[in-house]
C-alpha cells in the first residue's frame, strides 16, 4: 500500500491506546494494515503492554516499529510496574531504550500524591540527563463536577508552567481544558518533542475524537509543525469504542491517518493544503 510522505524526520504512529476495548496485539495488526509508521504503546493493565519480549515480537513480526511508550500513570494503572510512580518511569525507560523508542510520555502527578509532585520538576531532569529518551510531560486538564473546578495534578496541569526538557501536546486535552492550543504549542516552543493527536469540544469531558470532528484546530497545529520542520513523532490517540465493528473501528483510524498526514505534509508551492 502507498502513502503520501509526511514530514521527512516526523513520524505518525498509532497510540494502542486507540483501539480499546481490541488489545495491544490487535493495534500493531491495525497499524500495520494502515500503515501507520509505528505504535506508541500505552502501558496499563494488558500484560502484552507490560512485557517488552512480547512487544518486540509483535513489532517484528508486523514491520511495526515501537515509536514512544505512555508511562502508566492513569488512575487505572496504579498497581501497574510497582505503586512507586519513579519505579514505573525508569521501567518505562528501560522498554523504550530496548525497544528503540526515542520518546516516553508521562502525566504530572497527582496531587496525592505529594512526595512524587514535590520532586517532580528536580526528578524528570535528572533522568533526561541520564537517557537519550526524552521525557515528553503531557498537558492535562482540571477535573470538573457540575460547576466545581478541582485541580488534581500537581505541580499543575498545563506543564509549560514549569521549565521541563520536552512537552507532549494532546490536543484533546487542550479541548478539555478550554485552552488555546496554538498558543501553548507556541509556549512549548523547541522543547514540544511529542503531539497525541485528537479532538475535542468545550463539553469538559476528554473525548479523543477522529481529527476534524471537533474544534481543535488540529490542522492548523500540524501545518505549523510541517512549516517549523518538526522532527518529533504525531501520534493518533482517539477514542474508538463506540464504533460499532472492528471495519469501523479501522475506518476511524484510516480517516485519522490520512487527516495527519495530509495536514503535516508541507504545501507544494503555489498550493494549499485544505
Amino acid at each position: 500500500m502507498v502513502h503520501q510522505a509526511s514530514l521527512p524526520g516526523a513520524k505518525v504512529a498509532l497510540s494502542t491506546a486507540s483501539v480499546y476495548p481490541e488489545n495491544t496485539a490487535a493495534a500493531f495488526a491495525i497499524a500495520a494494515r494502515l500503515g501507520y509508521d509505528g505504535v506508541e504503546v500505552m502501558v496499563w493493565t494488558d500484560p502484552v503492554s507490560q512485557d517488552i519480549d512480547a512487544l518486540r515480537r509483535l513489532s517484528d513480526t508486523h514491520g511495526v516499529p515501537v515509536l514512544a511508550v505512555h508511562a502508566p500513570c492513569l488512575l487505572i494503572t496504579q498497581r501497574v510496574w510497582s505503586t512507586d510512580p519513579w519505579q514505573k518511569l525508569q521501567r518505562s525507560r528501560v522498554a523504550a531504550e530496548k525497544l528503540g523508542a526515542s520518546a516516553v510520555v508521562v502525566h504530572p502527578p497527582f496531587r496525592w500524591q505529594r512526595s512524587y509532585a514535590r520532586n517532580f520538576i528536580d526528578g524528570i531532569a535528572r533522568m533526561a540527563d541520564e537517557t537519550d529518551v526524552r521525557f515528553a510531560v503531557e498537558n492535562m486538564y482540571p477535573w470538573r463536577y457540575r460547576d466545581r473546578e478541582m485541580q488534581a495534578y500537581a505541580p499543575a496541569w498545563d506543564p509549560t508552567e514549569e521549565d521541563f526538557p520536552h512537552f507532549t501536546l494532546d490536543l484533546s486535552h487542550t479541548a478539555t481544558s478550554r485552552s488555546d492550543a496554538v498558543r501553548m504549542a507556541t509556549r512549548m516552543g523547541d522543547r514540544l518533542g511529542h503531539v497525541h493527536l485528537a479532538d475535542g469540544t468545550p463539553s469538559g469531558k476528554d473525548e479523543h475524537l477522529v481529527p476534524g470532528r471537533g474544534d481543535q484546530p488540529c490542522a492548523e497545529v500540524l501545518q505549523a509543525l510541517a512549516a517549523q520542520g518538526y522532527d518529533g513523532h504525531v501520534v493518533v490517540e482517539v477514542n474508538t469504542r463506540s464504533a460499532g465493528s472492528a471495519a469501523q473501528r479501522e475506518a476511524d483510524l484510516a480517516e485519522a491517518l490520512a487527516f495527519t498526514r495530509r495536514h503535516l505534509t508541507p504545501p507544494l508551492p503555489g498550493r494549499e493544503t485544505r
